[in-house]
C-alpha cells in the first residue's frame, strides 16, 4: 500500500506561499555554482560547500513580510526580529509536509540549496526522516529529480 498526498491543500498551499513570499525580488541563483553566502556582499564558503545567498535588504524582507501579514489578516510587525519567522499550524494539519514543500519551493524560486531541519526529539527526527521518504515519489512528481 502506498500513501497517496493530496499536493492542492489550499491551506498548506497559502503557508508555503507566505514563506517564499518573503523573499520576493530576491534574484534567482537557481543554477548557478559557486554563490557565495551573505548579505551585503558578505562571504561564506565553509566545509559544507556554498551556502545560500541572500542580496535583498532587511527593509524589503519587512515589506514582504507586511505583505504577506496583511493578506492572511495578521497584525503588521513593525520591524523585523532578526529573520526569525514562524509558521504556526495546527496539530495534525501537514506542518512537516508544508516545511518539506517550502524547501522545494525555496530551491525552486530562489536557488537555495541548503537547509537545516532542528526538531525536539529523537522520535520526531524519526518521524521527519520517514516522511522525507513517503513524500519522495510526491514532491519528484511536482518538482522533478
Amino acid at each position: 500500500m502506498k500513501i497517496k498526498f493530496d499536493g492542492n491543500q489550499e491551506y498548506q498551499l497559502n503557508a508555503i506561499s507566505a514563506v517564499a513570499g518573503l523573499f520576493r525580488d530576491l534574484p534567482s541563483t537557481r543554477g548557478i555554482s559557486g554563490v557565495p553566502f551573505g548579505r551585503g556582499g558578505g562571504e561564506f564558503f565553509g566545509e559544507f560547500g556554498v551556502g545560500n545567498q541572500l542580496t535583498i535588504e532587511e527593509a524589503q524582507i519587512l515589506q514582504n513580510l507586511r505583505a504577506t501579514q496583511r493578506a492572511n489578516g495578521i497584525s503588521e510587525s513593525s520591524e523585523l526580529d532578526g529573520m526569525n519567522f514562524s509558521v504556526e499550524m495546527e496539530t495534525g494539519t501537514g506542518k512537516t509536509y508544508v516545511y518539506l514543500r517550502t524547501i522545494f519551493e525555496l530551491e525552486r524560486e530562489y536557488g537555495f540549496k541548503k537547509f537545516i531541519i532542528v526538531v525536539p526529539s529523537v522520535a520526531i527526527r524519526e518521524g521527519v526522516l520517514k516522511s522525507i521518504e513517503l513524500t519522495r515519489d510526491h514532491f519528484s512528481e511536482i518538482y522533478g529529480d
